[in-house]
């Protein structure tokens, strides 16, 4: 019996090099002899139909979705109540519009549409209160955006973490 030193091929693991099939064609040829033998039936089924699903339910980021248009809105509402307060609050309503464009965007579908939403009324009326209240309305969307994030897939949790942050801001930008 001769011992061979195995030679360095640009793999990371050790090769032997055997007659016949190796176990990676194997599983390849038996991947697509499965996929073509699956595909053909499901063909018919509409699988592979991306238009629209009108039978699909709800997505569980809309309701977070919503929430960003409330606050903006809440935040314009604050703006036209109180002009003095543009500079401090027009930056976050910015930054509402943006996170509902951007959740819209994962969740795939136009925002529901209808009847426009009237403008939010609040319950303060000087600037302090006014606020106070966004504040508060602030710290309930970053609690409503960190739930959002602990329960989302990984291709999702990226930006519901940067909304929960962005939100978090917002309460120490209004403090």
């Amino acid at each position: 019996m001769v011992l061979t030193c195995p030679v360095a091929t640009g793999r990371t693991t050790q090769h032997q090099e055997a007659a016949g099939h190796s176990r990676r064609n194997l599983l390849r040829t038996g991947a697509l002899v499965a996929l073509g033998g699956a595909a053909v039936p499901l063909a018919g089924c509409d699988l592979f139909d991306r238009g629209d699903d009108r039978s699909r339910g709800p997505d569980p980021l809309e309701p977070l979705a919503a929430e960003s248009v409330a606050l903006e809105a809440r935040y314009r509402a604050a703006v036209a109540a109180a002009p003095d307060l543009t500079d401090r609050l027009t930056a976050i309503a910015d930054a509402h519009r943006a996170h509902a464009e951007e959740l819209r965007k994962v969740i795939g579908r136009p925002a529901p549409s209808g009847s426009p939403a009237a403008a939010p009324t609040l319950a303060a009326t000087d600037p302090d209160g006014l606020v106070a209240e966004l504040r508060q309305a602030e710290k309930q969307g970053r609690e409503n955006a960190a739930r959002a994030c602990a329960a989302a897939p990984g291709e999702r949790a990226a930006l519901l973490g940067s909304i929960a942050a962005a939100r978090a801001t917002h309460v120490e930008a209004l403090a």
